[in-house]
């Protein structure tokens, strides 16, 4: 079979195997073209998950006569000169419309400020027709209609129209993000309107319309510079947190990308204080030369090359950790929300609810005699009040603990009970806390034991008669081999003939504990160790499980004195607002919703 040059036309509908995957893709390169040509409005239209039509209007400075004729060739571009080092803007491969219009049938109207109408060119399968005068506003409308009617194999592929519509939601909540200042509209017959009004340049405010109110209360900010290379943005604070990596956003130069560089670099930052299969929520903006970028790794421009990757991932994950020990301890609002819906839900039976909504009286209708609030036949004086001092009254007095004066004013405040074994209950200037002592204790130790692994020296308690913890051969190969990793976290441990394992000394913090599960739990992390590569993290896992295994256990009842010891703990131990397995160790309810929750405001 000979080699033949391919047609224009085929050349495209093979470009679009890559540049339009779907509807949302359509609308990422107009958006993002509409962007480029500094619009101010956005408007999007779709029907029938953007199978049918796809229509997207700005006020951007439009195209005239000749740039609207090349606009839908391939590789004409006015993003690009000679150098792919320099790129600034979102687009620059001149792909797009002619890869859509290989596909679909697509319509362009443009008119530019200085022109007194505008023009319109058409493409039908890749068939171009003239470009003829058209009455039009100033900007560019672009119209999609029958998205791959040209190549049916690929509208096989397509999902339902509410997927579809998901889709092309998620990219425009994207890419609305990172550009503020712009009015955004999205409407269509089968979705309800998606508006996001300008926010000017008030980045939190844009993020807050996207992802809703709970973020702006529950982030931290970040902002750091390393090699001129700048990181800003917000992080969640590690109790806010999500079931999928959807509300995960990264920008480079204002660019929306998904790299598994930045994504990997986030999970890192968050490594020992989520739970197992949580993800954080993180909006960030790294800004760098362009030439430091290469933007042009894959032809969606979602997937980019940094010239130092282990720079930038060294900075987000600097940057978060420390933005998260700084301001990452305290409980998220969806927390306290929560409590606070637990506590009003079925407050009132049915029988009460039905005498509260009896039928109102007028101020006519009302008399003292009758009133629901009148005072007792038989009054309620000092007489009458004698008979119930026989009672004792309650108290919250606690003659153990430090001066309650002072206790209070620190952050966590003073502890007032202990309920369940498990519950402590502390006063604050402002509300009340309620701690999980045995997950706040864990994340204590686990915090001590890290410091051993990087330096500090960890007290060890010698066991009276070492215990002996039967294991198979493989095991204790797998154990001994790391037993001097295990001896900077304060555990000792030997062989005991082929089959057995001596513990000797353990950790002095974790008191008395059961030494043969620890063992055993151990080996079974290591034995799902691949290689012995990244030892030092999963040292930190072990930590945590000697942790786990060490600190105050739930059941256990204690002293005012042992609960206040262990606030002031936590008010001193970085990542105290959640355990090594990222749940919350406290929940904080403000006095204002507990006044509420009584009906006093």
């Amino acid at each position: 079979m000979n080699i033949r040059r391919l047609s224009d036309t085929m050349v495209n509908q093979i470009a679009a195997g890559e540049v339009v995957e779907r509807p949302a893709s359509v609308i990422k390169e107009l958006v993002e073209n509409a962007i480029d040509a500094g619009a101010t409005r956005i408007e999007i239209a779709t029907a029938s998950g953007g199978k049918a039509l796809l229509r997207v209007i700005d006020n951007g400075h439009g195209m005239n006569e000749q740039d609207l004729r090349l606009a839908i060739e391939r590789h004409c571009t006015s993003k690009v000169t000679e150098r792919l080092d320099e790129i600034k803007s979102l687009g620059f491969r001149g792909e797009a419309l002619p890869s859509i219009g290989s596909v679909a049938k697509l319509k362009i109207v443009s008119r530019t400020k200085v022109a007194s109408n505008g023009h319109e060119i058409e493409v039908i399968g890749g068939q171009i027709s003239d470009v003829k005068p058209k009455a039009a506003n100033l900007g560019t409308i672009v119209e999609v209609r029958d998205l791959f009617f040209a190549t049916p194999a690929r509208l096989k592929f397509m999902k339902t129209d509410r997927a579809e519509n998901t889709a092309i939601s998620d990219t425009l909540r994207r890419i609305a993000i990172a550009f503020p200042n712009i009015h955004f509209v999205l409407s269509g017959p089968d979705r309800s309107t998606l508006e996001f009004k300008s926010a000017g340049n008030d980045n939190l405010a844009r993020i807050a319309q996207i992802l809703g109110r709970d973020f702006s209360q529950n982030t931290i900010e970040i902002d750091a510079e390393r090699e001129h290379i700048e990181l800003t943005g917000y992080v969640g604070v590690p109790t806010f947190n999500r079931g999928n990596s959807l509300h995960q956003f990264a920008y480079v130069n204002g660019r929306p990308i998904q790299d598994k560089l930045v994504l990997s670099a986030l999970r890192g930052a968050y490594s020992d204080r989520l739970p197992r299969g949580r993800y954080p929520v993180a909006v960030l903006f790294i800004k760098l030369d362009p030439a430091l970028v290469d933007v042009n790794v894959h032809p969606a421009k979602s997937d980019v090359r940094f010239r130092d990757p282990q720079l930038v991932r060294g900075l987000i994950i600097g940057a978060i950790r420390q933005a998260l020990g700084d301001e990452g301890d305290r409980s998220s609002t969806t927390a306290t929300e929560d409590l606070k819906n637990t506590f009003r839900a079925d407050t009132f039976s049915s029988d009460n609810r039905a005498a509260y909504t009896a039928a109102p009286y007028t101020a006519a209708d009302w008399s003292h005699e009758t009133s629901p609030s009148r005072p007792l036949q038989d009054g309620f004086g000092e007489t009458q009040q004698s008979q119930f001092d026989i009672a004792q009254q309650p108290s919250a007095r606690m003659d153990t603990v430090e001066n309650n004066d002072v206790a209070i004013t620190f952050r966590l405040g003073a502890a007032r009970a202990q309920i369940h074994e498990n519950y402590i209950l502390s006063q604050t200037e402002n509300g009340m806390i309620i701690i999980d002592q045995h997950a706040a204790h864990e994340r204590i130790v686990y915090e001590r034991m890290k410091k051993a692994l990087y330096g500090d020296a960890i007290k060890t308690q010698v066991l009276l008669i070492p215990q002996i913890v039967d294991l198979s051969e493989d095991e204790c190969d797998r154990l001994i081999e790391l037993s001097e990793d295990f001896k900077s976290l304060g555990l000792y441990i030997e062989r005991f003939g082929s089959g057995a394992i001596a513990v000797r000394e353990t950790p002095a913090i974790l008191g008395e504990m059961d030494a043969s599960g620890l063992i055993k739990q151990l080996s079974d992390e290591v034995a799902e160790w691949d290689d012995m590569s990244g030892l030092a993290q999963r040292l930190e896992a072990v930590a945590s499980t000697m942790a786990c295994h060490g600190s105050v256990r739930s059941g256990r009842r204690m002293q005012a004195d042992e609960m206040n010891a262990l606030l002031r703990q936590m008010e001193q131990t970085p990542g105290s607002g959640q355990c090594n397995h990222g749940r919350p160790t406290y929940i904080e309810l403000a006095l204002d919703d507990i006044e509420k929750l009584f009906s006093r405001r």
